[in-house]
């Protein structure tokens, strides 16, 4: 589940970035603003992360489709080291897998320079700025999804805070560093294209960023008010994390 989450995620993100991102396309031509374009990629991939979260798929297996998430849950003591590292290589499978089926549908448009595997690499500022940013949006993502979802009120919203932040990022910081915040996401694109532009970047910072709000997170509310690794767990699906979501 967490191999075709990530994959359907892929995939949506290469079919949406030739639509709205090759030349030859009608919407690519029919809208000349940069911005709106990236806005109209935000929210096509914020609702299908919300979608996927909700999914059967996401509601049994937390849908963290990332392994920063996946080990930042583990350092928090939520999830089991076998857990982890099944979760991890499933997350790397599905996030090429994703990409190579996108590419056996799509074709040509999808490797075009313009598009070319929607590859996550550095904007113009170079390297070290899209390092800082990736940390700083990883963080911010990690430390919203725990904060809403071991609230007592906020928790039903989780899927919806972090598809939200997904439409933010990649409309407003995409052009940093591409915006990843997905080792996983990062090298599904990078093995196809044959792109491996400053890959150091997506291993490192998602992960430095997403450790430092869970350990941030913990040193304010303890080690007791992180309940569960779900990002969503209002449903009846088993839970096979070190789960303490009833006592929230």
């Amino acid at each position: 589940m967490e191999a075709a989450g990530l994959g359907v995620f892929m995939f949506a993100a290469c079919a949406f970035g030739v639509l709205l991102g090759h030349p030859g396309s009608p919407v690519n031509q029919a809208i000349p603003y940069d911005l709106l374009r990236r806005a109209l990629m935000g929210i096509a991939m914020g609702v299908t992360a919300i979608c996927l979260v909700y999914s059967p798929w996401g509601q049994r297996s937390g849908a963290h489709f990332n392994p920063a998430f996946t080990l930042s849950y583990y350092f928090l003591g939520k999830v089991k080291g076998w857990d982890a590292f099944f979760y991890i290589a499933a997350q790397f499978i599905g996030g090429v897998t994703g990409v190579l089926l996108a590419n056996l549908v799509i074709g040509f448009p999808l490797r075009h320079s313009a598009v070319n595997y929607v590859v996550t690499v550095p904007g113009p500022e170079g390297p070290g700025t899209a390092f800082a940013a990736e940390v700083l949006i990883s963080l911010i993502m990690m430390f919203t999804v725990l904060a809403v979802s071991n609230s007592k009120m906020l928790h039903r919203w989780t899927p919806l805070f972090a598809g939200t932040l997904v439409a933010l990022y990649i409309t407003l910081e995409s052009p940093i560093s591409g915006m990843s915040m997905n080792p996983a996401r990062t090298f599904g694109s990078a093995l196809p294209a044959q792109d491996w532009t400053s890959l150091w970047i997506y291993f490192t910072a998602p992960l430095l960023g997403m450790l430092t709000a869970g350990q941030l997170y913990r040193r304010l509310h303890g080690a007791n008010g992180i309940f569960c690794a779900k990002l969503y767990h209002s449903n009846g699906k088993r839970c096979i994390f070190r789960c303490n979501f009833a006592a929230l």
